[in-house]
Parts: C-alpha cells; sequence; structure tokens
C-alpha cells in the first residue's frame, strides 16, 4: 500500500469536515446512533428503530442519521449524539426507545435539550 502525502491527507480531511458540516448541507440536525458491540447489546438497535419511526413521523427530511462504532464509553450505551445547524453536539447516555422520542421531540426538533438524559457538551 502506498503512503499518502500530506497534501492528499489534507484533502481528505477538508472533504471529511465539509461533508459532516451541516451548514454545508441540506440537513438542519445529525443524529449519531453509536451501535458498536456493546451498544447493540444495551438496546442500540431498538434505539435506532425509535428514531427512525419518529423520523418517519414527522414527515422530515432534513434530519441525517449516522451509525457509528463504539465510542469506548461502554457502561453508558446505548450512546446518542445530537448534532443541530449552529450548536454545540450533545452526547446523551444510557437511551432507550422512549428516551430516544422524548430527545427526538424535545431536542431534535425544538432545541430543548432533555438534560435528564445528556452526558457532555461537545465543542
Amino acid at each position: 500500500m502506498r503512503k499518502l502525502t500530506p497534501n492528499e491527507l489534507k484533502k481528505i480531511k477538508e472533504k471529511a469536515v465539509k461533508e459532516s458540516d451541516l451548514n454545508e448541507s441540506a440537513y438542519t440536525a445529525k443524529v449519531t446512533v453509536h451501535l458498536g458491540t456493546c451498544g447493540i447489546a444495551a438496546g442500540g438497535e431498538e434505539v435506532l428503530r425509535a428514531l427512525n419511526e419518529e423520523i418517519e413521523k414527522s414527515k422530515r427530511d432534513n434530519i441525517k442519521v449516522v451509525i457509528s462504532a463504539c465510542m469506548g464509553m461502554c457502561s453508558s450505551e446505548p450512546n446518542v449524539t445530537v448534532k443541530r445547524m449552529g450548536e454545540d453536539s450533545i452526547l446523551y447516555h444510557n437511551i432507550d426507545e422512549e428516551k430516544m422520542r422524548q430527545i427526538f421531540q424535545g431536542h431534535i426538533l425544538n432545541g430543548e435539550i432533555q438534560s435528564d438524559y445528556a452526558l457532555a457538551k461537545i465543542r
């Protein structure tokens, strides 16, 4: 395998940042469901299903759902990160289907951080 040049790495980084930047897309929110082995074992697939059901019911097409690997915080799984355009990301922990529905209605749609479930703010 050939080595990448610093310039090639810079271009890859710029592309990744642009693709993840809500300001550069049609999306107003991005929800990352962390589905590593520990997240799946803790019920993450049910959380993802509840999120998708809420999006479908809302008829919103400007919410991006991303599936990610484990973040190394197995004891707090299932974890979900919510990023709304122009705001810091919020990491939610120990999420179940009902909590995901509350996060969707409260935070994703209305901008109200669900502090009972929030673990961290990510800048």
